[in-house]
């Protein structure tokens, strides 16, 4: 088993560079020096450089590489509206980081929280409700947007594709489950086996058959009565036969091994430490170091490196009802991106939500090789 790690509260402060404000945003963002920030989107605007307009509340998010533009690539972002109203919009950019295109990808959804990025290419957009589905996205829009049922019917939070092949889910409540798919053929995610893992953790885990993926009658979490019960899980991502997921409600990364079914607790964070409201996870496989996006608490996306040590590489000043979500870099790993969900708009500092991207030297502040 992976030893348990505790963040020390003093390893690192805050960073000290200096808050930017932003055109058109209330409240202002603090980068690291030598850093700069812009605004991608504003929820409710058009984005600059298109004539589509941003939907409000963006969540998780994803970027994946143009293959029709050398260099190019599309950032994805889901938007947690309820009501039908929610979905996913698409944003294109140049190989100089031009805003090209946006568009909506998928709408008539509600609730769209977190999700994953497929191996094959494609944006899985999870609805975080009870009874809430899955659809698989094209990041272009070239294909129409799947609501793939078989990977169940549940508060939904976000979805990683193992090594394995199979498709890792959590669910965002306290009484919560962690779910893995195996379709029947790699990659189609039409048909295949929902299971729910059941054990004590940290521990080894068991992986039980849902008996009614379709939740009609009985929710998810409550059919199977030895399910492993996790407090709010939120993000997941996935390397070799190494899977992290995050617990809000007990503000802790777990550690899952593939390869021997033990779940661990990879880091206690809150209880003074920096991090805390822990929500949206993202991998960054160069470095080994996870990114941790804050619900609320001080609202920064925070590293943690491979050795447990933690630092602040963002902060969203003066949004303290927000929180953040979606970090996930650029393919090339030069830009971060992410949002506060319910951040500033305007003059009248409307709760619309912004979606950021922070540029600098990230090969030297995570040490990749």
């Amino acid at each position: 088993m992976m030893a348990i790690g505790v963040a020390a509260a003093s390893c690192v402060p805050p960073y000290s560079g200096a808050g930017q404000t932003l055109d058109g945003v209330s409240g202002a963002i603090k980068v690291m020096p030598g850093f700069g920030a812009r605004v991608i989107a504003r929820g409710n605007e058009m984005v600059p450089g298109t004539g589509f307009q941003f939907g409000i509340f963006p969540d998780g998010a994803a970027t994946f590489v143009d293959t029709d533009v050398a260099g190019g690539w599309y950032l994805v972002v889901n938007h947690e509206v309820p009501g039908g109203s929610g979905g996913v919009s698409s944003i294109r950019f140049a190989p100089d980081g031009t805003v090209v295109g946006a568009e909506k990808i998928l709408g008539h959804t509600s609730l769209n929280c977190a999700g994953g990025a497929t191996a094959w290419g494609t944006w899985l957009s999870c609805e975080e409700f009870d009874g809430g589905r899955v659809f698989e996205c094209d990041p272009t829009g070239t294909n129409k947007a799947v609501a793939r049922p078989a990977l169940g019917a549940f508060a939904h939070e976000a979805a990683a594709v193992g090594a394995d092949d199979r498709i890792y889910l959590t669910e965002d409540r306290p009484d919560g489950g962690f779910y893995r798919f195996t379709p029947d053929t790699p990659g189609d995610l039409s048909r295949g086996l929902l299971e729910v893992a059941t054990g004590t953790a940290p521990g080894p885990l068991t992986w039980v058959e849902l008996p009614n993926p379709s939740s009609i009658g009985t929710l998810a979490r409550y059919q199977v009565p030895s399910m492993t019960i996790f407090d709010g899980g939120e993000g997941v991502d996935t390397q070799g036969d190494d899977l992290w997921f995050t617990t809000k409600g007990d503000s802790r990364i777990w550690h899952y091994s593939l390869a021997t079914s033990l779940v661990d607790v990879h880091l206690q964070a809150g209880g003074g430490t920096i991090l805390d409201g822990l929500d949206n996870l993202w991998l960054d496989e160069a470095s080994g170091s996870l990114l941790v996006a804050e619900d609320g608490d001080d609202m920064q996306v925070v590293m943690v490196r491979p050795d447990l040590s933690l630092e602040s590489i963002v902060q969203i000043l003066g949004n303290d009802q927000s929180e953040i979500t979606g970090p996930c870099f650029s393919p090339d790993g030069s830009r971060l991106y992410f949002s506060s969900q319910r951040g500033g708009v305007g003059p009248l500092g409307t709760p619309a939500g912004v979606t950021y991207e922070v540029a600098g030297d990230f090969d030297s502040l995570l040490g990749r090789p």
